[in-house]
């Protein structure tokens, strides 16, 4: 044998090239990774719905359950985890290790998009997303300026942060904490109302009926094309105050 015959003719060769062998082992040993559970994610599907101004109980039986029964038919599904808080309903899916993620959610987006039209109209649309089973939020940025207002800060970030974050290479998701919306607030005044017989759904009603803008057609001709515009949402105070809520008994108009 070529290495017995090298190893009898050269014992310290030999010898230098055992420990040499030894050490390598060692340190390979050390530094080998033992992991007692596999390092896998499991599919998971979240969604996320916000009914503001409702109770727990309310969100459980408008929302939650609807929803849940909707998707309890997908394939695949282990296990579904639904929380029903004030104002919020939220139900996160997770599939077998085998589905798919991309598929899966595919198929809660269908599923949820059939039973959106039972859902109040108050709440907002179900927001789906995929979602790791143990996503924590890793970073956050606070913004703060002396020259912009919150609403100025709310729309710089939604126009310049959220969609360069999201195309991070592992970034699932970017939230909004603190976010300002520009909101007309209309206080009513309850005497008023009942000497006109109305109430607080009649103004309500008013506000989603007129305070759109709606497609108006277009218009042709032998040189030019015209598309039609009804600009009817409200801006300002003064709009508002021309808002017909009802039409009195004689014929005048409430606004």
């Amino acid at each position: 044998m070529i290495l017995s015959d090298a190893a009898v003719r050269r014992p310290v060769l030999a010898t230098v090239a055992s420990l040499l062998l030894l050490t390598f082992g060692a340190i390979s040993f050390l530094q080998l990774p033992l992991r007692e559970l596999p390092d896998i994610d499991a599919p998971v599907v979240s969604i996320d719905t916000r009914y503001p101004g409702a109770s727990a109980a309310v969100v459980e039986s408008r929302i939650t359950q609807p929803v849940e029964d909707q998707i309890s038919g997908i394939e695949a599904i282990k296990t579904i985890d639904a929380v029903s808080q004030d104002g919020r309903s939220s139900i996160t899916i997770e599939f077998d290790i085998e589905r798919d993620i991309d598929a899966a959610a595919n198929d809660v987006r269908d599923a949820v998009a059939r039973v959106a039209g039972d859902l109040p109209l108050e709440a907002d649309p179900p927001e789906i997303f995929k979602a790791n089973a143990d996503e924590r939020p890793v970073v956050w940025f606070n913004l703060n300026s002396t020259i912009l207002s919150p609403l100025e800060l709310t729309d710089y970030a939604e126009r310049h942060l959220v969609d360069r974050l999201s195309t991070i290479d592992g970034v699932a998701r970017v939230r909004f904490g603190g976010k300002r919306r520009y909101a007309m607030r209309i206080w009513l005044d309850r005497v008023a109302l009942a000497a006109r017989s109305l109430t607080v759904a009649d103004v309500e009603r008013a506000l989603r009926n007129e305070n759109v803008e709606l497609p108006a057609g277009h218009l042709e001709s032998q040189d030019r094309d015209f598309t039609v515009r009804l600009a009817r949402g409200y801006a300002t105070p003064e709009d508002f105050q021309k808002l017909v809520v009802a039409r009195g008994e004689n014929g005048h108009l409430v606004r």
